[in-house]
């Protein structure tokens, strides 16, 4: 571990290190979370899918575009300095390029938390890398992939799972004001993403939101783009692109949604839960119910 000299600046660095992976808004609204808990936190980015709810997440900061989610700031850091400088600034958290294994040669990681929710790829065993690693969606098991994990499915959202695995993904999209899976438009081929629309504009059925590989993609309905991926991305082919939410006035496309924090809400209580299973080993008690 690279030992970093302690200042004024970077005494927060002593707060318990959670490396987040995924910068999406799930990672995002389970990093406002573990900061409430006194964490320090670290989202490392993943490409595989592409981040669409951008204003809801603090995926924009590896840009250096500000990316502010319900008052706490996301800060680029690709250097040990840098981070640590991210981390001493209260209500921030660190966004980063570097890989896992970057983090872990820097860092002593207490929690690990995979929120990349990947639909379709198998899932690497990330176990012992920290104090404890909770896998959220799709291709978790415990005590093979993950040592606790959260279901993310509409019909199972915020269920802390302890043994078993997670469900798979059923591809049923949540209703979003009478809309399901109506609202996104998925990326047909590998290929290069453009456009110049703004997350927030309101849309009719038939705009052009933009081209992939020069050609049109069309809003599907009427309504505000909640989503859309970052201009110029390159994108695999089958991924979400953009979503509009057709809400009318009760539209939100900004900060944590009610998924989201459930969601978090769950991480931390397995978090605290795992934490408390060696104890719980130790006095000979049977299983423990949240």
């Amino acid at each position: 571990m690279t030992d970093i000299p302690l200042t004024p600046q970077t005494q927060r660095r002593q707060l318990p290190i959670a490396v987040i992976l995924g910068t999406n808004e799930i990672a995002s609204a389970v990093a406002l979370k573990l900061i409430a808990f006194g964490y320090s936190v670290i989202l490392c980015h993943d490409p595989f899918p592409p981040v669409i709810r951008r204003a809801m997440a603090f995926h924009d900061a590896l840009f250096g575009d500000r990316a502010d989610v319900d008052g706490i700031e996301g800060e680029r850091g690709e250097t040990a300095m840098e981070l640590a400088a991210v981390l001493a600034k209260p209500g921030h958290v660190a966004v980063t390029q570097l890989h896992l294994t970057d983090l872990i040669a820097l860092f002593s990681i207490k929690a690990l938390v995979d929120a990349r929710m990947q639909k379709h790829r198998v899932t690497p065993d990330f176990r012992g890398i920290a104090d404890v690693t909770v896998g959220l969606g799709p291709h978790f098991a415990v005590g093979v992939n993950c040592d606790i994990a959260v279901e993310t499915r509409p019909a199972k959202n915020g269920t802390v799972v302890r043994f078993g695995k997670t469900d798979a993904a059923d591809g049923i999209a949540r209703a979003l004001g009478g809309a399901g899976a109506e609202r996104f438009v998925y990326s047909d081929r590998a290929g290069r993403w453009h456009t110049a629309v703004e997350i927030g504009v309101r849309v009719f059925r038939g705009f052009v939101v933009g081209h992939l590989e020069g050609q049109p993609l069309l809003a599907p309905i009427d309504g505000v783009l909640r989503g859309l991926a970052r201009d110029s991305a390159a994108v695999p082919a089958g991924v979400k692109l953009l979503e509009i939410d057709a809400r009318g006035r009760e539209a939100r496309w900004t900060g944590t949604d009610e998924r989201g924090r459930a969601i978090a809400e769950a991480t931390m209580s397995a978090i605290r839960l795992r934490a408390l299973r060696p104890a719980m080993q130790d006095a000979g008690a049977g299983l423990f119910v949240i």
